[in-house]
């Protein structure tokens, strides 16, 4: 029996993303199109198969930890986005500002997909959503570079709504305008 659902719902990809120095910028540069590697996007600051741990698991390892890389991508939502621009004071956010991997129109209440919900491209590849990517401070500075003031709002306005990170379970390029389906574990809420 299958423990993945496919489901009814489509999204697009609507921007592609590369960070090619996370200690130069957070900031992404947009591509057309990408190929997908187990690694990640090949040569991308957040690729690897491994990377050491950091804030995002102190509970469970002391920083620096050797771990398996389950945030090889920064995946958000356009219509997320729209609602964080505008909470900002913006007419308009530019993904490159949050390192962004890719964008998805289409899909309702992204940032809080099922955590090993699988995100299906045309060609087969697919990419697994880690967990819920929780805003920091880290964009501000980046922001306000072509938003000055705008970097200190961030935090407060992506609260659930900062998307997900993810990492690549089928390699394959993906390419603008590219429809995933969205697959769903197969299995009821927990309840301790």
């Amino acid at each position: 029996m299958p423990a993945l659902a496919p489901t009814d719902i489509t999204g697009t990809l609507t921007w592609i993303g590369f960070v090619p120095d996370r200690d130069t910028s957070l900031r992404s540069e947009p591509l057309d199109a990408v190929d997908l590697t187990f690694a990640g996007i090949d040569g991308e600051a957040h690729g690897g198969l491994t990377r050491p741990s950091c804030v995002r698991v102190r509970s469970q390892y002391p920083k620096g930890t050797l771990i398996r890389n389950v945030r090889q991508l920064s995946v958000v939502s356009a219509e997320e986005l729209a609602e964080v621009a505008a909470a900002c004071g913006l007419d308009a956010f530019d993904p490159g500002h949050i390192g962004a991997s890719m964008v998805i129109s289409g899909i309702p209440d992204f940032t809080h997909l099922p955590p090993s919900s699988r995100l299906q491209f045309p060609d087969g590849s697919a990419i697994v959503v880690d967990m819920e990517n929780r805003p920091c401070h880290l964009p501000a500075a980046v922001i306000d570079e072509d938003a000055p003031g705008a970097g200190a709002k961030f935090k407060a306005a992506a609260k659930d709504k900062r998307g997900v990170t993810a990492w690549v379970e089928r390699e394959g390029r993906v390419a603008l305008g590219d429809t995933v389906r969205l697959h769903v574990p197969d299995q009821r809420a927990w309840r301790p």
